[in-house]
């Protein structure tokens, strides 16, 4: 970065920093014990504090990842300070661990965007940044024990030297992701695609000038039938296959790593197993879309994407109503209600469902053209990809979703991320209209949390509205 864009940057970090710091006093003032998943997740780091590293809550069913990182930045910062035991182990210090997660996420964005948009002004890239930090469903758990910011903070940094060339610091990150959330695995897959998207592409440059094809007359985005058959033909060649193995064989052994950890663990899910059982949950994929419609249609969507969308029907009839029809069959077929969605009225999911798909049956049908849309919309925005790339982006947001029977709009939060870096930065204009967006959203998130809270009939603690 030069000089000028660097200041500029450091003036925006800071003020992130002083401005989610006071948010968090106030968060940590209000709601002092742990809340929710921090039943869990706090006595555990607290156990691995004061050195119990055998002991293990049985409803966790993630990796200790969080609680070691944690305990590898307090124990230090105590040695160093003079912290008393009860200090470094309150659920406000515990919680501060996510607080410079978030902030490692600021600069994994800046990173991210400085290496795949060198072309756009520093404004763009760096408001593009303070927009994503303040994603709203991954900004709340800035200030609460989740693995969300800590899990995101290292698939971002795995991308980020993934990008700049360094694949055996992003396979050793990659572990640490997995350590945090298992299927992170999903998202290291990807790192390793992205390398192999580049070198086809590259492949597939090289051949376009040796027949002295101009670029012009050919898209060398694998798109045409000529450029799958050369996809097909590179794959089949045992020295073309050596070549990209090694490339990516820190990423290979990573995923090794992973399936003997699934066959010694017996499930990809360590401790309760009961309540995330994998399933064909297909119209998971659907509300991702719209999740990403929601989030985005400031920068995405307008009466012109609209008017597209609606030529792109009329050209391709049969195409949609193909698509239409295998929605409506895979909503039928393929709808799963966890038990947890329709029970706990503190998350907003539980009210998405209860005013929307629970007014009629025929709701989650008549919502079809706009999914399509959402998902036309999404492709649209990714236009400039690679087929490629595009299939193995594809095929990572149908595994991280279908798989999980309870909507949770966590679930979301990286391939929205990843989705989202990998788009051409708008105009100056659409990013403020979505950071006003943001802000409003986190408002309004921390204001139903901080002041709306209610009591359960048969529970004495004070309950909050959250993601």
């Amino acid at each position: 970065m030069d000089k000028l864009e660097g200041y500029y940057f450091s003036a925006v970090f800071s003020g992130c920093f002083l401005l989610s710091s006071l948010l968090f006093s106030k968060v940590t003032r209000e709601q002092r014990d742990p809340y929710m998943d921090e039943i869990f997740h706090i006595p555990q780091a607290q156990q691995y504090c004061q050195g119990h590293f055998n002991q293990w809550d049985p409803m966790i069913t993630t990796l200790p990842g969080l609680y070691l990182t944690s305990v590898g930045i307090v124990k230090p910062a105590a040695w160093l300070f003079g912290w008393s035991e009860n200090v470094i182990c309150s659920s406000g210090m515990l919680r501060f661990i996510n607080l410079l997660f978030s902030l490692g996420n600021l600069y994994m964005f800046y990173l991210i965007l400085c290496r795949i948009h060198t072309k756009v002004s520093a404004l763009r890239r760096i408001l593009c940044t303070l927009t994503l930090y303040l994603f709203p469903t991954l900004y709340f758990f800035t200030f609460l024990y989740y693995t969300d910011p800590g899990s995101t903070f290292f698939v971002l940094f795995t991308y980020v030297m993934c990008l700049y060339g360094n694949h055996k610091s992003a396979a050793l990150l990659g572990f640490c992701a997995l350590c945090f959330r298992q299927t992170n695995i999903i998202w290291i897959v990807f790192c390793a695609g992205n390398i192999i998207a580049e070198k086809v592409l590259e492949s597939w440059r090289t051949q376009l000038k040796k027949n002295d094809e101009k670029p012009s007359s050919k898209k060398t985005s694998l798109e045409t039938l000529d450029a799958v058959r050369f996809l097909i033909r590179y794959l089949m060649s045992p020295q073309n296959i050596g070549t990209l193995v090694l490339l990516t064989w820190p990423y290979i052994i990573l995923v090794m790593f992973f399936i003997g950890f699934i066959v010694f663990n017996g499930g990809i899910v360590v401790g309760d197993r009961s309540n995330h059982e994998a399933c064909l949950h297909f119209p998971q994929l659907f509300y991702y879309f719209a999740f990403t419609m929601v989030f985005s249609f400031p920068v995405f969507i307008s009466v012109q994407k609209i008017r597209d969308f609606i030529r792109s029907v009329c050209r391709h009839p049969l195409l949609y109503g193909g698509l239409a029809c295998l929605s409506l069959f895979l909503i039928w077929k393929f709808t799963y209600v966890h038990q947890y969605l329709l029970a706990d009225n503190r998350h907003y999911p539980f009210y998405v469902w209860k005013n929307i798909f629970q007014r009629h049956d025929l709701i989650k049908y008549i919502l079809v053209p706009g999914y399509l849309f959402a998902a036309w919309s999404f492709v649209d925005a990714l236009k400039t990809k690679s087929a490629l790339w595009l299939l193995m982006f594809y095929v990572c947001i149908l595994f991280s979703t279908v798989p999980q029977k309870l909507l949770e709009f966590r679930y979301f939060i990286l391939p929205y991320l990843i989705f989202r870096l990998n788009t051409s930065i708008p105009s100056t204009n659409k990013l403020l209209l979505e950071l006003v967006l943001y802000v409003a959203v986190n408002m309004i998130t921390f204001y139903l949390f901080l002041y709306k809270t209610f009591l359960w009939p048969d529970n004495e603690e004070t309950q909050r509205f959250m993601w």
